[in-house]
């Protein structure tokens, strides 16, 4: 009774395929929330970028002097007031705030980068797990098999009970990889309904999707220069820069003062006759001893920081990758030797060894040895190939993952 390999599997017939990858994504970037908030904080900066560039609003009321000369002479007038504001401030706050958009978009594509990448690892352990389901389902039935072959042994006085107690333990063994197998295929699901946003994901359903594709191929510094070129994140360093200089322009204006107009037209003057007059008033702070000297200070620091900020970025990838990449590059090595040599000799090995003992040439326990070898080596190659799977999907995703953690949008105006 040979063993079929499980490389590669039979493909998932289109007609009774479920879920695609594509699928599953366009549903994760519509339900999942971590998106909804981060497109909800760039319409925050874009409101507060229309706040900030709004002139002072004109100052309207009624003055009275003179109220208690009992009509000899009191003054009515009505008084207006308007602050212009000079130096350019305005235009330079949508400055400032405009770069606070552009920051808030490119946290948008980072967390929704984050969603395709969570989506595509939940995809593969999924994947993975039917997998191991598929293979733990057929040592059990193996092992079932075995223990009725072996029964037959000791009716013929070719096996003894110590064999039999071996079968059975070995379908023990057996079932539990396989409750193993299922309980982990629910736990994957599960974290693949929480990525997509949709509590209520019909679970059950097979995937469509081929695992034992092929390795993609990644150079180190090619994902570098992509990395560091077009990431979201050093996008968003990137504006936090340009909006530090802004910033700084903006903190430069500050001691430029701002005109203030005051008008008054008084309606009745008994004091003078009872005719309208009118009077106007133009004042301007003088900045003498408040320059906003700390205030630049501030801004100048401000620019160096958000510079450095980004070198310690570039870094952080170049760190992170290397981490990826290791994985990448070692679980690539381990599927490929699977799939060519390990899986292959073990496929073999165990249906030669099933040949000689039906031929009554070797021992139970031989044959026992070659089974868990054959499975023990499947189940290795399935977790080497999920570790790939993994790696790959974040080198695609520029290392973004985890979309559910908090934390991973900063608001408007904080540090990312």
């Amino acid at each position: 009774m040979a063993l079929e390999s499980i490389v590669p599997p039979e493909p998932v017939p289109a007609a009774t395929a479920g879920w695609s990858v594509a699928e599953l994504e366009q549903l994760a970037l519509t339900h999942n929330p971590s998106i909804a908030r981060a497109a909800a904080l760039v319409c925050v900066a874009q409101g507060e970028w229309t706040q900030v560039g709004l002139p002072p609003n004109p100052v309207v009321g009624y003055e009275g002097q003179q109220l208690g000369s009992q009509g000899r002479a009191e003054q009515h007038g009505i008084l207006f007031s308007q602050e212009f504001v000079r130096g350019g401030k305005l235009r330079l706050n949508r400055c400032v705030a405009a770069q606070q958009v552009h920051r808030a978009q490119q946290e948008l594509a980072a967390q929704q980068q984050r969603v395709l990448t969570d989506v595509r690892i939940a995809f593969a352990r999924v994947l993975i797990a039917q997998e191991q389901i598929r293979l733990t389902s057929r040592l059990v039935d193996i092992s079932g098999q075995m223990i009725q072959t072996v029964n037959d042994l000791i009716r013929g006085l070719e096996a003894s009970r110590a064999d039999l107690l071996q079968a059975e333990l070995e379908s023990e063994n057996a079932e539990l990889l396989l409750q193993n197998a299922i309980n982990r295929h629910d736990a994957a699901w599960r974290e693949l309904a929480s990525v997509v946003g949709l509590r209520d994901l019909p679970p059950g359903r097979v995937l469509r999707g081929d695992i034992f594709a092929q390795p993609r191929d990644f150079d180190f510094e090619e994902r570098l220069l992509s990395l560091q070129s077009q990431s979201p994140e050093v996008g968003a360093a990137a504006a936090r820069i340009q909006q530090s200089r802004f910033a700084y322009e903006r903190a430069l204006a500050e001691p430029i003062p701002n005109l203030t107009v005051q008008g008054l037209y008084n309606v009745r003057d008994n004091g003078i006759g009872g005719d309208p007059d009118a009077g106007v008033s133009v004042s301007i702070p003088v900045p003498l001893f408040d320059r906003n000297q700390g205030g630049v200070s501030s801004a100048r620091f401000q620019i160096s920081a958000a510079e450095q900020e980004l070198q310690q970025l570039q870094l952080n990838l170049r760190q992170r990758l290397a981490g990826v990449f290791e994985r990448y590059a070692s679980s690539r090595s381990q599927v490929e030797r699977y799939q060519q040599r390990i899986i292959p000799r073990a496929d073999e090995s165990l249906s030669l060894t099933r040949r000689t003992f039906d031929a009554g040439e070797t021992s139970y326990l031989i044959v026992l040895t070659a089974q868990r070898t054959y499975f023990q080596t499947s189940l290795a190659y399935l977790e080497s190939l999920e570790t790939l799977r993994i790696a790959e999907a974040e080198l695609e995703g520029f290392l973004l993952r985890d979309s559910l953690e908090g934390g991973v949008v900063p608001r408007p105006g904080e540090r990312p």
